[in-house]
């Protein structure tokens, strides 16, 4: 009996081991979910409205989730990153135009990117933001030279490590100063409280599914776990990629939610307009330690999400075009546009708001051929979204799409 029981033990051990290391991918795009324009946001919307605007978190993680899934589902079931897919069903000029808006939204992602990194070193260091900038760079560069020399899970595990550190960094201010936990639950009410908060929501929500990590997300999966027949492999798979995103999330949702909360608890009726702000007066209220984790937590979002910015953007072009780049060239693609911004000497907060206004205009291409392919029988076959999934799947896509549109009018059209 206890030699039963304890070959059961093992085994069980055996299968959770195996499972645990086809983990990773998600954690790779989720990095996308803590870059430095969630940070900006969610901080200013625990400044101007405390813990009001908590249930928006909780719902674009959510929304988040549903569409990590089917991005990380069609690579998996087709073989076909996203970019691909789109490749083998559309002619030649399509193909060139969506790779044009691809490669713009590209530049956008790696400019908020940049610019967080160099903000956060000029916090830590006193650098100008041109010179964090151009260090910024640099890292990424050698984070990249990872993933193209030794693979995708050295890769993953580097990425997997900055992603603990930014969630070091930020829920650590949980226990600096713990919120209030009957107004964080009462934050869980939707609710509004005039137009203010309600444009601040949209751009929680609207903001929150990048395009890139829709598409990388397929690709990610795809070459990590491979092209799999039907049968009882890719089905584990699935169930395994389901608890990937599901952990994934849960990870960049606690992120989020800490960043709300340090604002709520801490910074709540201060007119904080930029980070640099919000770092003050964090030192200010909670010392000299908090202010260095926010910091520490958004130089390793900065370092981590350019890297995967760029990584995206190389398989994007390779799905959309079929050809492969230099790896420094990938780099300075969208690099050097950043530079060039910094170098101006504009405003790094309200680079970081027209890089989401750039990023808005992307989101509908990447979300609209997600939905359809993972709708389509005769791609997916019996893997193919259920009813409800791809009822779920278009109010999601429709929900995110419209307040884009809309986060880019009230955004052209503010005084």
């Amino acid at each position: 009996m206890s030699t039963t029981f304890g070959a059961s033990a093992r085994s069980a051990s055996k299968r959770a081991r195996s499972a645990s290391i086809l983990l990773g991918p998600a954690f790779v795009a989720a990095i996308a979910y803590v870059d430095p324009g969630n940070v900006a946001s969610n901080i200013s919307a625990g400044a101007q409205f405390g813990y009001l605007l908590v249930w928006v978190i909780v719902l674009a993680n959510v929304m988040a989730g549903l569409v990590q899934f089917l991005s990380a589902k069609l690579g998996l079931v087709t073989g076909m990153s996203l970019p691909e897919a789109v490749r083998e069903r559309a002619g030649r000029s399509v193909r060139l135009a969506y790779w044009g808006q691809a490669e713009v939204v590209a530049i956008a992602t790696d400019l908020a990117e940049v610019v967080g990194g160099a903000i956060a070193l000029n916090l830590l260091f006193g650098l100008p933001l041109l010179v964090g900038g151009v260090i910024t760079g640099v890292v990424s560069m050698g984070l990249l030279l990872v993933q193209d020399r030794r693979g995708q899970q050295p890769f993953e595990r580097v990425i997997t490590g900055l992603l603990a550190i930014i969630a070091i960094g930020f829920l650590a201010s949980v226990f600096l100063s713990p919120p209030s936990a009957s107004e964080t639950v009462g934050g869980l009410v939707p609710r509004f409280e005039g137009a203010e908060s309600v444009l601040l929501a949209a751009a929680m929500i609207g903001a929150t599914v990048m395009p890139h990590a829709v598409y990388l997300h397929s690709g990610l999966a795809r070459d990590r776990h491979g092209h799999l027949e039907v049968g009882p492999l890719r089905a584990r798979l699935l169930r395994i990629t389901k608890v990937d995103v599901g952990l994934a999330m849960l990870l960049a949702g606690a992120v989020n939610l800490a960043m709300l909360l340090l604002a709520a608890s801490t910074l709540r009726g201060r007119d904080i307009e930029t980070i640099e702000q919000a770092h003050s007066a964090i030192g200010d209220t909670l010392g000299p330690v908090a202010a260095l984790l926010l910091a520490i937590g958004l130089l390793a979002s900065g370092l981590a999400s350019t890297s995967v910015g760029s990584y995206a953007g190389a398989m994007i072009m390779q799905g959309l075009l079929h050809r492969r780049t230099p790896l420094l060239l990938r780099r300075l693609i969208t690099l050097i546009p950043a530079l060039a911004v910094l170098a101006t000497g504009v405003d790094p907060t309200r680079a970081l708001i027209v890089s989401q206004v750039v990023l808005s205009f992307g989101i509908p291409f990447a979300l609209i051929p997600l939905v359809r392919f993972t709708s389509d029988q005769t791609l997916m076959g019996p893997d193919t979204n259920r009813p409800l999934t791809t009822a779920m799947a278009w109010t999601v896509a429709t929900i995110i799409s419209t307040l884009n549109v809309a986060l880019i009018y009230l955004t052209l059209t503010a005084p």
